[in-house]
């Protein structure tokens, strides 16, 4: 959007209070990079985990490969959850939106991020340990359909958009605390789901593998079981607390960066 000034800029203010944000691409691209490195880091560690796992399973035991991912989440959500607020995952980003806490015209931009860091990560995997433990993809374990990962898919999701969702309203926010909520969740459900269908919870984690590796028979249970246990969420939380658009929500969908003077860049940035 570009920029706007007076008086038809101080209607606008009015039906989008998040107008300062947009006027300024450069808190955009800060975002986007937010994004991509973030959920690079999130697919590094959970994709080499799993490769490192199949390939040496007496140095690197399940229960780390999975404990690995929520410790990554946590990390990144304290060191740039307010930048862009540590979506790392288009469930996410769309829950949010859903809710009123993260713009629409965002969403397209942070799905595509996630999925170009998502793939970077697999590549660089590649590069570095080869083609091993099918780059990490998720799939159902032995003896389990898709529509089972699917359905398991869905239910982790659920739990994990809802403990993002609740961690961050204004009746329930505990600040950094969140990131531990969210990163014990992870870690978690990969503890008991990982041997059923890799406990992804995640399409950008899930798509990175298996485009590297040009796979995607079972992609779909990756796909449709996170969206749809997404939507469950944001359902459950309208039962719960109502609807969204809060101050405090806001801000932690959709990061509370503000530049300083110095860099030129006047206005604040309270949810984006």
């Amino acid at each position: 959007m570009p920029f706007v000034k007076g008086a038809r800029r101080d209607a606008l203010s009015i039906a989008y209070p998040d107008l300062d944000q947009f006027d300024d691409p450069k808190l955009e691209w800060r975002r986007l990079f937010a994004e991509l490195f973030g959920t690079f880091l999130l697919v590094l560690v959970a994709a080499g985990g799993g490769m490192l796992h199949a390939e040496a399973s007496d140095q690197v035991s399940l229960a780390a490969a999975v404990v690995a991912p929520g410790l990554m989440v946590m990390a990144i959500i304290l060191f740039m959850g307010s930048v862009s607020g540590a979506h790392l995952n288009p469930a996410v980003s769309i829950a949010f939106a859903l809710r009123s806490d993260f713009a629409w015209r965002r969403v397209p931009g942070y799905i595509l991020v996630q999925l170009v860091g998502a793939t970077l990560a697999c590549l660089f995997l590649r590069a570095v340990l080869g083609d091993v433990g099918g780059l990490g993809a998720t799939e159902p374990g032995a003896g389990y359909e898709a529509w089972q990962a699917m359905l398991i898919e869905m239910v982790l999701t659920l739990g994990l958009v809802s403990t993002i969702l609740g961690t961050s309203s204004g009746a329930q926010n505990v600040g950094s605390i969140g990131a531990l909520a969210v990163g014990g969740y992870i870690a978690l459900a990969g503890l008991w789901a990982a041997p059923i269908s890799g406990a992804s919870m995640n399409p950008a984690r899930s798509f990175g593998p298996d485009l590297v590796g040009g796979g995607f028979a079972n992609y779909w249970a990756y796909l449709v079981g996170p969206l749809a246990g997404a939507l469950l969420a944001v359902a459950f939380a309208f039962i719960l607390r109502g609807r969204g658009g809060g101050p405090t929500a806001r801000a932690a969908g959709s990061g509370s960066l503000t530049p300083s003077t110095d860099d030129g860049i006047t206005g604040g940035d309270s949810d984006g």
